[in-house]
């Protein structure tokens, strides 16, 4: 298996590799990541490796007269004669007309000049993969899926059949651009469609986005659906540890969760919400900010990667400045095999999401760990999720960056919260299908199916 990072806070690459030799396939987990020194543990009987990975390379200059451009912009800035945000809206005409200039040239092929740091990750990792002669590999998300079309381009040349397996993590064509890069998303994209047909497999998170990627890709079988769906059978711990916590932790999974409401110093019957994962502005923390004016006692634990981090602490501080930083708890990521658990003590589990492409079209990995907490879930009104929550009534649904109406679904949830919670019992309950455990057969199956001998 192939990840552009260092797996160990990557839930859904750590359960595959795992659950893959658990099933008993010989595995190793490559990841790369600017880490100083190669990093090796395993997960079960599955081998991690960690490679470190360069800076990217520095992006050539196009044609002399952009380079003058770019040249003297970058020395205006440098003599403080134009401000850093001045320089970067000046830089922009320039970025796209360098993407343009090598889509002519080049096509598909122009992220060789836009995004020449692709070719670090198969500089680091090209070699390594070689030498193990794998029989199949599993590219997790897009930057390794070219890395690993080349590996097995090269074996092919040598004789030997290698499967690739393509895991599409998210729309790459619905990513969030980045302001500071005109060249990224163009590039990324070109690089995607000049390797996808060297897999002879897709693996995809949704329906809806297998769907995408059978219209954007034309492939000629539909994606299998791999939902991110969370742990639940007890796994015992090995005597091998990885480096980092996240990853220690979730070899140890005997050890009680840690308790949600005693972090938070709340009494049994104090109204709490949780929201738990990344924090960025898309995904709407602020909006439930806004609506804890409107819920008097009701308090909100935000569980993040790092609590120090500069959005973080700017959300404590609008929190102040409503009046309700007191009911704002912000607590570190426990490990994933215990979240389930720590979630549990909540009343009600958050995805504000403001609408954007790739929050359509997901059932996101927070969704299947508040359902398994047995939480009731207030979603914004992305399609996907949104849809799920009317079917099954696990929760309500509110509009995006509304908070007076984030505040009326919360409401509506605290009245009656069994009603909600009953979506998760009888036999109509989709807890079942809501594992990892289910949802690793269906990679067992796809493996077996690509490696199985045909007349």
């Amino acid at each position: 298996m192939l990840v552009d990072n260092a797996v160990d806070g990557d839930s859904r690459v750590q359960k595959a590799a795992r659950s893959a030799a658990d099933a008993g396939w010989d595995v190793t987990l490559i990841g790369c990541a600017h880490v100083d020194a190669e990093r090796r543990w395993r997960l079960g009987d599955a081998e991690v490796r960690v490679l470190p990975l360069v800076a990217p390379c520095p992006t050539p200059p196009i044609v002399s007269g952009l380079r003058g451009v770019s040249g003297l912009r970058a020395q205006l800035v440098a003599r403080g004669g134009l401000p850093l945000r001045a320089a970067r809206l000046a830089r922009r005409p320039v970025e796209h007309a360098e993407v343009r200039y090598w889509q002519a040239r080049l096509g598909d092929r122009a992220w060789r000049r836009l995004e020449p740091g692709l070719w670090d990750y198969e500089r680091v990792a090209g070699p390594v993969v070689d030498a193990l002669r794998p029989d199949l590999i599993h590219a997790h998300d897009f930057r390794m899926l070219g890395v690993a079309a080349r590996v097995v381009d090269r074996a092919r040349a040598a004789g030997r059949d290698v499967k690739l397996v393509w895991d599409a993590h998210e729309w790459l064509p619905g990513a969030r651009p980045r302001r500071d890069n005109a060249r990224w998303l163009p590039a990324h994209l070109g690089y995607v469609r000049e390797y996808v047909g060297h897999a002879d497999a897709v693996v995809t998170v949704s329906d809806t986005l297998a769907d995408l990627l059978v219209r954007d890709h034309d492939l000629p079988d539909r994606p299998t659906v791999v939902l991110n769906a969370p742990v639940t059978a007890a796994l015992e711990p090995t005597a091998s540890e990885p480096p980092a916590l996240e990853s220690a932790a979730f070899e140890t999974a005997d050890l009680a969760a840690p308790d949600l409401r005693q972090r938070c110093g709340l009494r049994p019957d104090t109204p709490l919400l949780v929201y738990s994962g990344a924090m960025a502005v898309q995904r709407g923390v602020d909006t439930v900010v806004e609506a804890l004016p409107l819920l008097p006692g009701v308090h909100l634990a935000l569980v993040v990667a790092d609590p120090a981090a500069a959005y973080v602490r700017q959300v404590v501080v609008r929190a102040a400045r409503h009046g309700v930083g007191d009911r704002v708890h912000v607590l570190p990521y426990v490990p994933h095999r215990q979240l389930v658990a720590f979630l549990a003590a909540a009343d009600i589990g958050l995805i504000p999401l403001h609408h954007w492409p790739n929050h359509e079209i997901a059932l996101i990995t927070k969704f299947f760990e508040y359902a398994h907490a047995r939480l009731p879930i207030v979603v914004s009104d992305v399609r996907t999720m949104a849809e799920t929550v009317r079917a099954t009534g696990q929760g309500e649904v509110f509009r995006a960056r509304d908070a007076a109406d984030l505040a009326r679904a919360i409401r509506a949830v605290l009245a009656d919260p069994a009603r909600y919670r009953a979506a998760y019992e009888g036999p109509n309950s989709p807890l079942p299908g809501w594992t990892w455990e289910a949802q690793a057969g269906h990679l067992d199956a796809l493996y077996r199916r690509l490696l199985t001998p045909t007349r």
